[in-house]
């Protein structure tokens, strides 16, 4: 079906789709809390000189193993939210013994996409040279594009390329944005918009992406993300899809808070080759 036959702000609101969002999004703020009151973390390390240029770094309860960093990027479309609502998504790493970062950026309209992009590469460099190791990056959402924005850009802005991913319920092409109303705040023409998605760039050497859907997600959820697969796999990458069974845009990312659950399972298979 062509986009124009497509009803796209019906495809791409989240919030409308999902009537009791409110309560997902205050369960996330509650168990975040809770995680960091009893983690061993390490809070608001600046990655640069803004405001937002802040990430949390959660460590294993019975040590690191030595692996590589787990990074988790939240959603919100590039709009709203900040790490404070992610805390508790760094669990089920931690007890499978990775240490996770989870940081935030500066939102539009107060900077532009490819603002945001960049920040996030100033993230990676900086926990790369603070670690002195690779990264699996993981990001929901929002946070699923510049998941994978970092791992095609990684190559030229990154002294070391990352090449394993876990997008969830992410946003791969972001020409049928343009116009929805997710698009008043970033302004982005079209043009911008296929230079700013991922499915568009050529994915790093022996890269290893794992594309997490919700299966009660809308058909375009669900179409970037077995497109995204494709068009990487086709280029060489290892890819694979995860379809998550009856879960919503705003569930979807639940199972990262539980050590034996298959997204984390995921995370550590990409670790572990990494």
């Amino acid at each position: 079906m062509a986009l124009a036959d497509i009803d796209l702000e019906v495809e791409y609101n989240n919030r409308a789709r999902v009537p009791d969002h409110p309560m997902h999004m205050a369960g996330w703020e509650r168990d975040a809390a809770a995680y960091r009151a009893i983690a061993h973390c390490e809070l608001d390390v600046a990655y640069g000189p803004g405001e937002r240029h802040r990430l949390d770094l959660f460590h294993p309860p019975g040590g690191d193993a030595g692996g590589p960093l787990i990074v988790f990027i939240h959603g919100g479309y590039w709009q709203s939210f900040d790490k404070s609502s992610s805390s508790h998504l760094a669990r089920g790493a931690n007890e499978r013994g990775f240490s996770v970062a989870v940081p935030s950026y500066d939102l539009a309209p107060h900077i532009t996409l490819s603002g945001i992009v960049a920040e996030m590469e100033t993230a990676a460099d900086f926990l790369m040279h603070r670690t002195g190791r690779p990264l699996v990056v993981t990001g929901h959402s929002a946070g699923g594009h510049l998941t994978a924005c970092l791992m095609a850009r990684s190559p030229k802005a990154l002294k070391r390329p990352i090449v394993a991913g876990m997008p969830i319920s992410g946003l791969f092409d972001l020409v049928p944005l343009v116009s929805t109303s997710v698009n008043r705040a970033l302004g982005l023409s079209v043009e911008e918009a296929r230079r700013l998605s991922p499915i568009y760039a050529t994915p790093p050497l022996d890269s290893r992406v794992v594309a997490v859907v919700g299966g009660a997600e809308s058909d375009e959820y669900r179409r970037q993300t077995r497109a995204f697969a494709e068009q990487w796999g086709a280029m060489d990458a290892s890819t694979r899809v995860i379809e998550v069974p009856d879960a919503h845009h705003f569930d979807v990312i639940a199972g990262l808070a539980d050590p034996g659950d298959v997204l984390v399972e995921t995370l550590v298979e990409l670790a572990a080759g990494t």
